[in-house]
């Protein structure tokens, strides 16, 4: 049984796992925009999931860390009846096109910890759990950094981060990367346990015939655009929702 669940829950984890695909054409011109950074902050989110008609519930807690020239991102997420199931973490410096990633690390459960290299001297991405390798142009993110770039992004240009605007991102797995836009759609309403939360929804752009995973933020401006909801849609319908519960500054 507990098997059975981690297999599902894993299969469809936070917005840390985020499927890329290698034959993907990514971005030749990444655009430098200008970025506000939240400021440091401890996270924490309910889960719940379905997958096959099979509802899961967990948690995860999240470490948004900042000083202004280096930013690191810890998530450790915990499913009822298994406990932790994953460790992710992403820590780098700022540059011109915001968070520029060094690694990217996951560990889950009952299996070894993958790590991508952002070697900015070379200006290559390598991965431990695969033999490719990208160019670095500028602007990258990883699974755990993506989120929050959008954020900055969102923070240090509010009145552009308006229904219809698109942010084009090339978005690193662990084993490869592809490029994402990512559009603005609208204004919601949601129920949070921190009370009702007017946020801007921000997904990313499937086309038909895409048989890439759907991926919705809702970003809280009353809360320093802090990620208030993000949902994982998988191209049979499964999913899976991390919504804020508690948010304690650092």
């Amino acid at each position: 049984m507990k098997r059975t669940l981690y297999r599902n829950l894993e299969s469809m984890l936070l917005a840390t796992v985020i499927a890329t695909s290698a034959s993907a054409t990514l971005a030749q011109t990444p655009a430098k925009r200008s970025f506000n950074l939240p400021p440091s902050a401890d996270l924490n989110y309910a889960i719940n999931a379905n997958q096959r008609g099979l509802p899961l519930n967990g948690t995860a807690v999240l470490h948004w860390k900042t000083d202004k020239t280096t930013y690191s991102i810890t998530t450790e997420t915990r499913a009822m009846l298994l406990g932790k199931i994953l460790e992710a973490k992403s820590e780098g410096t700022i540059d011109a096109f915001g968070l520029a990633p060094l690694t990217s690390t996951e560990k889950r459960y009952r299996k070894d910890p993958t790590t991508v290299t952002f070697n900015r001297d070379a200006k290559t991405i390598s991965f431990s759990a695969s033999d490719a390798s990208y160019p670095i142009k500028g602007g990258e993110q990883d699974r755990n950094s993506i989120v929050w770039q959008l954020a900055t992004i969102a923070r240090s240009t509010p009145n552009k981060f308006k229904t219809g605007a698109s942010i084009p991102v090339t978005v690193v797995g662990q084993k490869d990367a592809d490029a994402w836009v990512f559009k603005v759609s609208k204004a919601e309403k949601i129920k949070t346990a921190t009370g009702d939360l007017n946020t801007v929804k921000v997904s990313r752009v499937v086309k038909d015939g895409d048989n890439g995973q759907k991926l919705d933020i809702w970003f809280a401006p009353s809360m320093e655009w802090y990620p208030a909801r993000v949902r994982i849609t998988e191209p049979e319908g499964d999913f899976i929702e991390q919504t804020l519960t508690k948010v304690d500054p650092v």
